[in-house]
């Protein structure tokens, strides 16, 4: 009997591989995602604490200096806000295109892994079909030497 060999093993072997690597390169986007979020996140805190800061030094009465400082500072960091948010949305793109990039390799090793099945159940249909044979020979055989009085 000779072993199962799946022709395309190297090919799925090599779509494994490819396809880690999406997963590992996706993995790390959506690390950068999360870490964009938080990032925002502080900032947006920032903002509105800062917001009622000088909310509350306005109702106690600020001078002009102070005043123009808080809005300075809450319009830098609305500003920094956007560009965080433009640097999120960059992300995101790249996180969609990389899980389909992934979606697509899952569905190319799938396809192999498909055919290695069915190459398989064949495999092992035709050494069932082989070793129903051989033994169908043997029972010939023990009956016509049976026949013969050997």
């Amino acid at each position: 009997m000779k072993k199962f060999r799946f022709s395309l093993e190297t090919v799925l072997d090599y779509k494994n591989q490819a396809l880690d690597a999406l997963r590992a390169e996706h993995g790390a986007i959506l690390a950068r995602v999360r870490a964009q979020e938080q990032v925002i996140e502080d900032l947006e805190t920032e903002h509105r604490q800062s917001d009622e800061d000088f909310t509350q030094r306005k109702l106690e009465g600020i001078n002009i200096v102070d005043a123009m400082g808080y809005e300075t500072y809450l319009r830098s960091l609305e500003n920094k806000l956007q560009e965080e948010y433009r640097k999120l949305e960059k992300l995101r793109r790249m996180e969609e295109q990389k899980r389909s990039q992934v979606v697509e390799a899952r569905k190319e090793t799938a396809t192999i892994e498909k055919l290695k099945e069915h190459k398989l159940e064949d495999y092992r249909k035709a050494e069932q079909k082989d070793e129903e044979q051989r033994i169908e020979e043997f029972v010939s055989t023990t009956r016509a030497m049976a026949a013969m009085g050997i």
